[in-house]
């Protein structure tokens, strides 16, 4: 059948969960084997999110071919199966730049470059770009920001034409419906005036889903209803969830969000197939245990920062029946030790820059002197290097060439400095590499495979003039870059678990399929508990 697309937008206010929403829908849709795309236009001018700051933008995502992209590429990966590439990310950056490129060229043929046609035709064109990458049979496309937002305004047009174009879309607005407890009642007009905005640039939605604190009465959706112009039964509540966002696929089904989709494109219903899905909901709900895990880094006050972080430990802890409590640690506070007693694993993510960098390697000798299990990821393997060169190795002065570029002892250098690796991406390694595992390894047993694809994102390597000096004490390179001698993993012979990886496993986690490192990681920290 020809591809459906559908569109999400939003009103009233940011972070309601658009990225949340489409990736809901889609997985109920893929529940019912239905082949699915997905799209994230973003509105700012950068041409990526790879050098914002986190506390701004949060996360950045990497894709297998070398992508940084939206957060939302995250939400997208772990609730459904579809595939995401650079062509799944869309900034107004990346837009501008190819239009300004063209009529350097001369492809417009000395005509007037516009907002329309040229503006928009060119996100048309990445559109329909995104749903042939694979034979799809819905795309979804979420435009980022907020109606009403002047840098949306080309997207929301082009979206306008796009409809108009093609009868095979619909849009789904998502608003939101506060509770006023000095009145003690919803209010509509945020919800009403974001759809009129909506309406006044000729988009009309099919569905308005509504962010709510709790269940709306059915005189609040007739309400919206009539004012918004949607049928009653396609004012669907998209309200808090009790314990988990993975909770939310559940909730759209049962308001049958996905029959109402079908309706629409006139396709048959087909039956869904949420067994699994409601399997992994109910291990959330009831744990056995709980386990206490601290993440020590440098941008906790923003919880999106460590988005695929934070959701990769709660999959493998679920998936374990266990309750996580993440103890939140700044490294650039961490004087006092006493903030990591009583932890039951200790976690140091990637990052940029020198601040905390100091924290991070004095966590890493109380995990490995109290043998507590330790899991570095990215710039948390190199503080590993650095405070094993300088404790054990003795080479006191010790560091990275990012922190200090005239450290006597560059454990840790810059890529470009070593010579052993090309096409970098500027001058960052990103996207996904194959690694090949050392035999009869922790590792090796804990992926169960001799080779393993994962997904990168630095500029600072393992600088092999050491590997000797540091294999002669304890600690084993058990993951090399494939035909290469880059470093991916390291782990500590004489410990329970402390290991270091390079990559970044956590965008490769899912909740039905927690990542093996994360899953070993949580086991010994539950033992660690129990050992008291």
């Amino acid at each position: 059948m020809p591809t459906k697309y559908i569109f999400i937008t939003g009103g009233v206010l940011s972070s309601l969960g658009k990225g949340l929403a489409a990736a809901s829908i889609a997985n109920l849709l893929e529940s019912q084997n239905f082949k699915i795309g997905m799209l994230k236009l973003d509105p700012y001018l950068n041409i990526d999110p790879g050098t914002m700051n986190p506390f701004q933008h949060g996360e950045i995502y990497v894709t297998d071919d070398g992508a940084e992209t939206d957060l939302d590429l995250g939400h997208y990966y772990r609730f459904t199966n579809t595939f995401l590439s650079k062509l799944s990310n869309a900034t107004s950056g990346q837009i501008y730049h190819e239009v300004i490129k063209k009529e350097r060229k001369g492809d417009y043929l000395g005509k007037t470059v516009q907002v329309i046609p040229h503006i928009t035709d060119e996100i048309k064109k990445r559109i329909l770009l995104a749903s042939k990458q694979k034979k799809v049979d819905f795309i979804f496309i979420e435009v980022g920001g907020t109606v009403g937002d002047i840098e949306s305004l080309p997207f929301l047009e082009a979206i306008r034409q796009f409809k108009l174009e093609n009868n095979n879309s619909i849009n789904i607005h998502l608003t939101y419906v506060p509770f006023i407890k000095s009145a003690l009642e919803f209010k509509t007009k945020p919800t009403q005036q974001s759809t009129q905005i909506l309406r006044g640039i000729g988009i009309i939605p099919e569905i308005i889903l509504c962010r709510c604190e709790k269940q709306l009465s059915d005189d609040i959706k007739s309400k919206i209803s009539l004012f918004c112009n949607v049928k009653k039964e396609n004012v669907i509540e998209a309200k808090d969830v009790k314990k988990s966002i993975y909770e939310v696929p559940l909730e759209f089904h049962k308001q049958g969000i996905d029959k109402k989709i079908c309706h629409f494109f006139k396709i048959k219903y087909r039956s869904t197939n949420l067994t699994e899905w409601k399997s992994f909901v109910q291990k959330i709900k009831n744990p056995k245990e709980k386990i206490k895990i601290a993440i020590v880094g440098k941008y906790l006050n923003y919880r999106d920062a460590y988005k695929s972080i934070y959701e990769a430990l709660l999959h493998t802890a679920y998936h374990n029946y266990l309750d996580i409590d993440i103890k939140k640690i700044e490294s650039d506070k961490l004087a006092n030790l006493k903030n990591l007693k009583q932890v039951h694993g200790i976690l140091i993510p990637g990052g940029f820059g020198k601040r905390g960098w100091e924290g991070k390697i004095l966590a890493c000798k109380y995990a490995r002197e109290k043998k507590i299990p330790f899991f570095g990821i990215c710039l948390g393997m190199q503080a590993l290097i650095v405070e094993f060169a300088r404790n054990i190795l003795k080479l006191k002065k010790a560091n990275s060439t990012e922190m200090d570029p005239k450290t006597k002892y560059p454990v840790i250098s810059l890529m470009i400095e070593q010579k052993k690796i090309e096409n970098l991406g500027g001058t960052m390694r990103l996207g996904a590499y194959i690694c090949s595992l050392k035999k009869k390894t922790k590792i090796a047993k804990i992926y169960q495979t001799n080779e393993i694809s994962e997904r990168h994102r630095h500029r600072y390597e393992f600088n092999n003039e050491y590997k000797k000096l540091f294999e002669e004490k304890d600690i084993i390179f058990s993951g090399i870059l494939k035909n290469k001698t880059l470093c991916e993993i390291v782990e500590i012979k004489n410990h329970p678990c402390m290991f270091g990886v390079q990559f970044h496993p956590e965008f490769k986690s899912k909740p039905l399929s927690p990542h093996p490192l994360f899953n070993f990681f949580i086991k010994k920290a539950l033992e660690c508990k129990k050992k008291g």
